[in-house]
């Protein structure tokens, strides 16, 4: 049994070799993808070196910024195509802990998707502006009062997801890009009924390099739960 850590990546030389060596500590049964988009900071380089002494470490060079979405998505199929048990997805800049792992490795028996959650049990963000903290909070509680979805943090990008739900969310047809490509994936596992677990973690601000947060993002999540909204109820999901 293998399973995938799929992080993508755009300028993140300062946390990048740190991260693989962590997450590669947790469990055997991992590897791990990157999804590069052509880091001006050439994280793909170092991403390279590492890669010619340890064969768990796999490597994806897009051609630019393509987009959260679309890299996850292509992580998915590569997953898929390599016949891994499921996918772990998180970010490169230790906001996730990566000794939160193994804990969902042993939850994921019993369920088909953990959503690392940063407001399950209160709210477990450390570091973080009280401007973006309340963005996030209330960006979470717009999103379960449009979907009707019943998850506390639907925005948040750690997750531990079973290949067995990615072949029945029509990944080709996945519409989000930005962040809002994590309420996507959440939405579509809870339309089909599988079953989903908010496993409480503690989120902290990145250590280092620049966030990604945008107006453009903002703008797609906020637009966004309605068209999924919609096409939920045209069955178009």
């Amino acid at each position: 049994m293998r399973w995938l850590v799929i992080i993508p990546t755009y300028n993140e030389k300062d946390n990048i070799a740190e991260i693989i060596n962590e997450v590669l500590s947790q469990d055997d049964i991992l590897d791990i993808l990157i999804v590069d988009d052509n880091s001006p900071d050439k994280t793909y380089e170092i991403v390279e070196k590492l890669q010619s002494s340890n064969t768990k470490i796999k490597l994806i060079k897009r051609s630019g910024k393509l987009g959260l979405g679309s890299a996850y998505v292509e992580g998915f199929k590569y997953a898929l195509r390599n016949s891994y048990e499921g996918i772990i997805q998180m970010d490169a800049d230790f906001s996730h802990d990566p000794t939160t792992i193994p804990i969902m490795l042993k939850e994921i028996n019993n369920y088909d998707l953990i959503i690392g959650s940063r407001y399950i049990s209160g709210i477990n963000v450390v570091n973080w502006p009280l401007r973006r903290l309340l963005l996030s909070y209330f960006a979470a509680l717009y999103v379960r009062v449009i979907t009707g979805m019943p998850i506390k943090d639907p925005t948040g990008g750690f997750k531990c997801i079973k290949s067995s739900v990615l072949t029945k969310l029509k990944l080709d047809n996945i519409m989000s890009d930005g962040y809002s490509f994590q309420i996507e994936i959440n939405y579509r596992a809870w339309l089909r009924k599988f079953k989903i677990k908010e496993l409480s973690i503690t989120f902290t601000d990145r250590r280092s390099g620049q966030s990604k947060m945008s107006k453009k993002i903002v703008h797609e999540a906020i637009t966004m739960v309605w068209k999924l909204k919609l096409h939920s109820l045209l069955k178009k999901l």
